[in-house]
């Protein structure tokens, strides 16, 4: 009886313990169909927001081949650059260090160096009030400056004082990447044209600071006689302009005038000698 009762409760564990395997299998194959519906039904809805933010799906699928996960990734508005570059940001989604993002202007020709200075401390979390926030501050804190009974003749009603307007040459901060890679060819990497000026800080004395340069001064024209067109500021200036031909004419007629200088030598040697003879051999002394 005994054993009986024994092989009876360990059928009635068996069975509930493989029941209870074969719940659990069924929960979780149920789990897992729900979350891969939730997965696909959120990937929907991602693509379908992102459709509509972008404007279509071309714009998606440009941002998709330029900005790779933006534009899946939203936020809140919070100011645009002059360069067009548009600023995002989104606490709640995503931790610190992603929670803020620029998107180019210009996804086709873009440059870390387009964003200004003022927003490059707002992204790294230097500060939080974006800094197209910086006019409604100071409006703000201008109702707390108490008048004064003097008079003022400033143009200007705030302690922040006159800023002039900065130009870049297209939007880059960093000027010292807008410089030609050799004369006169310019840069296709920035955009800069052939010729065109580059906008590198330069000292004081520099022969590319337009300062320092000194104008430039000819001393004489090779084609004078022809109207002019290759004129000069220096002999050594003088024979790089000249053709090999006139080089040579120039040879020929230093030979030339030294070999008549050493015949009219010769003539002047000779003369002298000829006068010498007709003196005699002079007078002597007590003769």
């Amino acid at each position: 009886i005994k054993s009986g009762l024994r092989l009876t409760k360990t059928r009635s564990y068996s069975v509930l313990y493989v029941s209870s395997i074969k719940r659990a299998e069924l929960t979780l194959n149920e789990g897992n169909k729900r979350n891969n519906s939730t997965m696909v039904y959120g990937l929907i809805r991602s693509v379908q927001a992102a459709v509509k933010y972008r404007g279509g799906w071309k714009g998606l699928w440009e941002h998709m081949y330029t900005n790779g996960d933006y534009p899946f990734k939203f936020g809140t508005y919070m100011g645009c650059d002059s360069a067009g570059n548009r600023y995002y940001e989104n606490r709640v989604d995503y931790p610190f260090g992603q929670h803020r993002w620029v998107e180019p202007g210009d996804i086709h020709n873009y440059d870390s160096a387009s964003i200004p200075p003022e927003w490059h401390g707002w992204m790294t979390s230097m500060n939080d009030v974006p800094p197209s926030s910086e006019g409604d501050y100071i409006s703000q804190r201008k109702q707390n400056i108490i008048p004064l009974d003097s008079r003022s003749d400033a143009n200007i009603d705030h302690n922040v004082g006159h800023q002039e307007e900065l130009f870049n040459f297209h939007h880059l901060h960093n000027l010292s990447t807008v410089r030609s890679r050799g004369y006169g060819i310019g840069n296709p990497i920035v955009g800069l044209p052939p010729g065109g000026k580059s906008s590198f800080y330069t000292q004081p004395g520099s022969p590319y600071n337009d300062a320092s340069i000194r104008p430039r001064v000819n001393i004489g024209d090779l084609d004078e006689g022809k109207g002019g067109g290759r004129p000069y500021k220096s002999e050594k200036w003088a024979d790089r302009l000249r053709t090999p031909e006139e080089k040579a004419a120039i040879e020929k007629g230093k030979m030339d005038a030294a070999k008549a200088a050493i015949e009219a030598e010769k003539a002047n040697a000779a003369r002298r000698k000829i006068v010498m003879a007709m003196r005699g051999s002079g007078t002597v002394a007590g003769a």
